[in-house]
This record gives structure tokens, sequence and C-alpha cells, in this order.
């Protein structure tokens, strides 16, 4: 069922004002255009060129869609749609009776145009040759009272707010209750055991609509009857809060199948008992198989455990006494790395106090040169002392040249490398250790 965009809803008629709902007039002309009957030979031509001076004669009206319905030796038969009943009229006078002449044929091909009959209009007659002589049939042919919908559009009878673009039973009674009081509705789509009975045959896709199937049954036939009349030939429109419309054609028959007798629905409730309790066992074998699987990853994981648990009775005191072992390996490369530290912080200070000491003797070693120095340059003050004061150079001479042995000794010690004085501390720290 096609869906289009609606410009002139002046033919509207509303069929729910909660739902937004119309019924638009369906507008469509049959033209037949009658190829000649001559046997001489005549050149090809297509369809499309015929289709083109169908359309030069309806110029500047034009229909809203048009396409090849059939073609035959005899005609070619083209059905266009139109936006409002009063236009197709309009294009019907331009149309019917008219000639066409296509270039390069010597006949004139004529243009025969007729309103468009829906095919259920046809119905009642038809059903009327194929009844049987059964008393159920013939009371159902004396008063139908059941409608058969296909084709309509989900989103349009879905909920207001609602995620999904399921249709709701509730909202189909509210809309067709306005031609009479309705004694059952019946979507297949939302039984899920239905969908698996006809393999999911009750919707359908109309450019990118969802449809649905659905059956509405009346309480009085003569409200069925009403709803078929106000049906007859009409789209079903639906108009926006923006005031945008669309229309799409959906399909109205009377039911056959006698959807809501007693023994339609007995047969669909043993189905959907059978289905329940296939799906039933279904879901027991499911659990079964899953508490078996449980079971199994339960019993692995104890197995597993215990065999934990077993190696680790056995590795125990390989383990502990690995372990006791282990210990003091693990505390001496602290110790060692820590005494490098200490011993060279130690030879550091070591090495600063040597060269302190140095530099006292060094200073001490001028000063008593100045001394000396002094007293050879007054000798009359070293003749008038005393005799204690006269050993007193005497004795400055030998602590000088003792302090220079020892400055001489030091400045050995000074060039020593850095690596001897540490070792020297060492082996002090060593003897003093062992007193």
């Amino acid at each position: 069922m096609t869906v289009t965009v609606v410009y002139d809803n002046s033919e509207a008629t509303e069929l729910c004002a909660a739902q937004h709902l119309y019924l638009k007039p369906i507008a469509k002309l049959m033209i037949n255009v009658l190829l000649p009957e001559s046997s001489e030979p005549t050149r090809p031509f297509s369809n499309w060129e015929v289709l083109d001076q169908l359309k030069s004669l309806i110029c500047p009206d034009q229909f809203t869609t048009v396409r090849l319905s059939k073609s035959t030796k005899d005609f070619i038969r083209f059905e266009g749609e139109a936006e409002t009943r009063s236009l197709v009229q309009i294009l019907k006078a331009k149309l019917h009776g008219k000639i066409i002449k296509l270039n390069g044929l010597k006949t004139d091909l004529k243009v025969v145009a007729t309103d468009a009959q829906g095919e259920w209009e046809r119905f009642p007659r038809e059903k009327e040759a194929s009844v049987s002589d059964g008393a159920e049939e013939q009371d159902q042919d004396k008063s139908p009272d059941s409608i058969y919908f296909a084709g309509l559009p989900c989103k349009w009878f879905a909920p207001k707010g609602s995620s999904g673009e399921k249709p709701c039973e509730e909202i189909l009674r509210v809309v067709f209750e306005s031609f009479g009081k309705i004694k059952n509705v019946d979507i297949p789509m939302l039984d899920p055991y239905r969908e698996v009975m006809t393999s999911g045959n009750f919707g359908g896709f109309s450019f990118g609509l969802q449809t649905f199937e659905a059956f509405v049954q009346y309480q009085e036939s003569t409200d069925f009857a009403k709803a078929m009349e106000s049906l007859r030939g009409m789209k079903l429109m639906l108009k926006g809060d923006d005031g945008k419309a669309l229309a799409c054609n959906i399909k109205v028959m009377f039911d056959t199948t006698k959807h809501f007798s007693e023994g339609a629905i007995r047969r669909r409730n043993q189905e959907r008992l059978k289905l329940q309790e296939l799906e039933e066992e279904r879901k027991k074998v499911k659990r079964d198989e899953e508490e078996a699987a449980r079971k199994r990853k339960e019993e692995e994981r104890r197995a597993q455990e215990k065999r934990k648990k077993a190696r680790m009775r056995r590795r125990g005191p390989k383990e502990r006494d690995r372990h006791r072992r282990r210990k003091p390996k693990a505390r001496a490369p602290v110790e060692s790395a820590r005494e490098p530290d200490s011993s060279e912080e130690w030879e550091e200070r070591k090495y600063l106090l040597a060269q302190r000491r140095v530099e006292a003797l060094r200073l001490l070693r001028v000063l008593l040169r100045k001394i000396a120095g002094s007293t050879q340059f007054n000798p009359q003050g070293v003749d008038d002392a005393s005799p204690r004061e006269n050993q007193a150079p005497g004795n400055t001479l030998e602590m000088l040249k003792q302090e220079e042995l020892n400055t001489q000794y030091l400045q050995n010690q000074e060039e020593m490398p850095k690596y001897q004085v540490a070792k020297s501390d060492n082996k002090g720290k060593q003897k003093m250790k062992k007193r």
C-alpha cells in the first residue's frame, strides 16, 4: 500500500479526532488507449510515448501518480490518480474521446477515460456466486458483520509516547466505533503464537511504514453495512500537528474466513495450547541443559581445588625449607649494599680530616721557620739569656727537625692514592673489631 503526501485535503472527512485520522476519497481515472486494427505494418512505438501525448492533453493539470496497468495488442491501459475527485472529473473531460496522433502512424489512437472502480466493490457478487448450501454459510451471507483490514500503518494506531510501533487493539476499536458498536477486535500481529502458526504473514512494510492486518466485528449488521459504505473508495489520512498530511491506501474486505466463528476461535485456541506446550518443553530442556552445565562446572571447580590443595600439601615442607634458606640470602645483599655507602662516607671523612691535619702542620712549619729566623738575626738577645734560655734554641731546632720529618711523612701520606687510605682505614676498623 502506497503512502503519499496530501497537498489538498478539502474533501477529507473526519474518522477519529483523537487520533487525527481522516478518510480521503480515492480519485483515480482509468485511461484506455485503443490501438488500430490495421493489418498494415506500422512502426513500433513505446507506451511512454503514448503517455507523453496523454500528459500534453491535460496540461497544465497533471496527475499525482500515473502507472501502466495493462498492455495488449488491442489497447493500452493507464491508471492515473489526482488530488481530488473534482480534478479527476476535469481530467476525464479533457481525455475522454480525444485522438492521439503519433509520428509515423497513419491511424490515430482513440482515448477512453472512465472512473476507476475498487476491486472490493465487486466482491459481494463474486461471493454470492461461490456460496455453498450450508446453513451456517447462508446465515453468514445474510447478515455479515466482520471486516478484514490490511495495510493499516502500525505507527498510526500505536499509543502516543510509546517507544515501539506495535498497534493497540483499544485504539483500533475507538477509531472504527464511529460507525457503530464493535463486538470483537483482533490484531493477529499482537499474538506471538499466531505469528508462528502463519509464519509471521500478518504484517508488512509500505514505503518504510510497517503495516498490520486486523479483523473488526460489529454487533449490528446495519453498523457493518454503514462502515463498509463509508470506507468504499477511501484512503486513510493522518493529519499531523504541523498541518501536513499523509494518505495511505488500505485494503477493506468482507471477512470470508469466518474469523470470529466458534470453530475458528476453537482451532486457534487449540493451536495456541499446542504451541505453549512446545514452548514449555523447550524451556524445560533448556533449563535442564543449563543446570547440567552448572553442575559440571561446579564439579570441575571442586576437583581443581582438591588437586590444588593436594599439591600444596605435598610441596609444603619443601617450600618452608626453601623459604628458610632464602631468608639469609635475601638479607645479605641489603647489608652489603649498605656497607659500601657507609665505608665511602667514612673514607671521605677520613680523607678530609687528614687533609686538614696536613694543612695545619704546614701552617705550623711556616710559623716555626719564622721563629728560627728571628733567633738567628738577634744573637745579642741569645747571649744575654740565662742558661735555661740558652738551651731553648737547641730544643727548638730539635723540634723543628722532628716537625720537618713529620711534614715529609704527611706529604707522603697526602700523595698516597685515595684507595690506599681507605684500605688502611678498613684495616684499622678490622683491628678495632678484633679488639
